[in-house]
């Protein structure tokens, strides 16, 4: 085989350049270079596991990380943000399927507190038959927005934003709550709503939040 020519097995190789005196099928080894996708889904698991969302919440990381976008603020992963940043639902996005359905939902295992959760998980968000990324509004609600209002004292909690498929349209048997009200949030499961309908987990992310002045607003606004 002549210096002009390589083939690479199993492996990424380059060829040394054809200098005076360069032996033939002389090759180095280049720098192995993982796909970004892969980098992402590694980075998403290891934060995942490091505030330890796997076990709390999850049994496995998502595939992919969800976009989740507050009107002056995002979800990033484990990143500390206030109960004043995300009042409203936000934005949230993803890699979709044309034609596929998803449920959308918030979560938070730390109810009241990350030292005893009584209360996990309080559900803060549940939109299903949502049609595609970024299409959250055109979905059913079947749990209204509610922002984070972590008691004083119980330090900061994890809220975690979910994205699953659906096999097709469902309508949970739950009785849906208007974002006044706080009746069947408190001890939900993700796992087991995903499970009775058949949902398939394909994006996420997190952030973290602690009281602020906002939280006693919050809680003005239930009407139960």
């Amino acid at each position: 085989m002549s210096c002009g020519f390589a083939r690479a097995v199993g492996r990424q190789l380059v060829r040394n350049s054809c200098k005076v005196g360069a032996q033939p099928h002389s090759f180095v080894h280049a720098p192995f270079r993982a796909p970004r996708f892969l980098l992402s889904r590694l980075s998403s698991s290891m934060s995942f596991q490091k505030h330890e969302v796997i076990p709390d919440v999850l049994d496995a990381a998502p595939p992919a990380v969800a976009k989740v976008q507050f009107a002056a603020a995002a979800a990033e992963e484990g990143n500390v943000l206030t109960p004043t940043l995300v009042q409203t639902a936000p934005t949230v996005t993803w890699e979709d399927e044309p034609g596929k359905l998803y449920t959308v939902v918030m979560t938070d295992p730390d109810a009241p507190s990350r030292a005893e959760p009584t209360y996990r998980e309080w559900m803060h968000w549940i939109v299903v038959n949502v049609p595609g990324s970024g299409k959250v509004a055109e979905g059913d609600t079947h749990r209204g927005y509610v922002g984070a209002g972590p008691p004083s004292g119980t330090g900061l909690h994890r809220y975690v934003v979910l994205v699953y498929k659906q096999g097709d349209r469902i309508q949970p048997s739950e009785t849906p709550r208007l974002s006044t009200q706080q009746s069947d949030r408190p001890k939900s499961n993700i796992r087991a709503f995903a499970a009775k309908y058949g949902l398939q987990l394909v994006a996420g992310n997190f952030f973290q939040a602690e009281f602020d002045d906002y939280v006693p607003e919050l809680y003005k606004t239930f009407t139960d």
